[in-house]
């Protein structure tokens, strides 16, 4: 656990240093306010904070309120040393966001126990963040392919519908489908089917603009959102995504197939649609006619 520790006064740094070393703290050291409030603004700062009250530039209490006004899910652990002891400076002191304090001079086992409380809450509370994310990634992504599920790409294409109107820039959504995908399940079985479906997710997202948004829509089916893409744009865009799934075997164990897939195109300068359940299903409209047009080819969505 890193601590970072602010003192302003030599000797009681030094000990203050020496002390959590000694008990396993990796310690970071800061002179005054105002440098203790630059390194907690850092990406990669200690939760496990200790201030001195009385500092130059910035005194420990306004560093609190400052902390308590940051944003971000990390939470900050703040341990005030003070030789203010009385009832209303103690009350001064968590009131402006501290969540502990020691009376200098400090013992050193008031101070071990103190810390370890802070530690243990600094503890958890990066374990309910982790878990927190692992909840929402389980919530927005497919379990197989782990890029979105079909809940999370349609609320993407729903934010970038809206952007599109807002600023007046072109929307593009393409409609995948890997062809006789269902041979492949009877010939080869259904843990080879799932290697073609995530290694085409994965060559379709390594593929993708970095902004772009890729969605398992259902089964061997796949969702693209291409935002500020117009119609011939987002064509060789889907050209490209099918070639790089066609121009190389699949690899399911002892054995290298071909696999393919079908694209349909559509966007928002060829048809002004304000729903995105339609935009979708043109879409899909244009997937079918690469099928009836043999597979393993690129469509526009056409006008009716």
């Amino acid at each position: 656990m890193r601590v970072l520790i602010a003192e302003d006064d030599l000797i009681s740094r030094k000990v203050l240093e020496s002390t959590l070393k000694k008990w396993g703290y990796e310690v970071l050291v800061t002179c005054d306010g105002l440098e203790a409030w630059n390194q907690l603004q850092a990406e990669d700062a200690p939760r496990l904070v200790v201030l001195d009250w009385m500092m130059p530039e910035l005194d420990g209490p306004e560093i609190c309120r400052r902390v308590r006004t940051m944003e971000g899910g990390e939470y900050f652990y703040i341990l005030l040393l003070t030789a203010k002891g009385t009832k209303d400076n103690i009350i001064d002191g968590l009131d402006s966001g501290a969540d502990d304090y020691v009376v200098k001079p400090f013992d050193s086992r008031e101070l071990r126990v103190r810390i370890g409380c802070g530690r243990r809450i600094v503890e958890l509370q990066t374990e309910l963040i982790s878990t927190r994310d692992e909840l929402r990634i389980q919530a927005t992504h497919d379990g197989l392919t782990q890029i979105l599920n079909r809940t999370a790409v349609y609320n993407a294409l729903q934010r970038e519908k809206a952007r599109s109107i807002r600023e007046d820039i072109p929307l593009t959504v393409i409609m995948v489908d890997l062809d006789h995908f269902k041979a492949v399940n009877d010939t080869f079985g259904h843990a080879a089917g799932d290697i073609v479906l995530k290694e085409a997710a994965r060559r379709m997202k390594l593929n993708s603009r970095t902004y772009d948004v890729l969605g398992r829509y259902g089964g061997e089916e796949f969702l693209l959102v291409l935002p500020n893409c117009n119609q011939e744009d987002g064509l060789k865009q889907a050209e490209r995504l099918r070639q790089s799934i066609c121009s190389q075997l699949f690899d399911i164990g002892s054995q290298s197939i071909p696999v393919s897939g079908s694209f349909g195109v559509v966007s928002t300068n060829q048809f002004e649609v304000s729903d995105i359940d339609e935009l979708v299903k043109l879409s899909d409209e244009a997937l079918y006619l690469a099928k009836e047009g043999g597979r393993d080819r690129v469509e526009a969505a056409c006008c009716s």
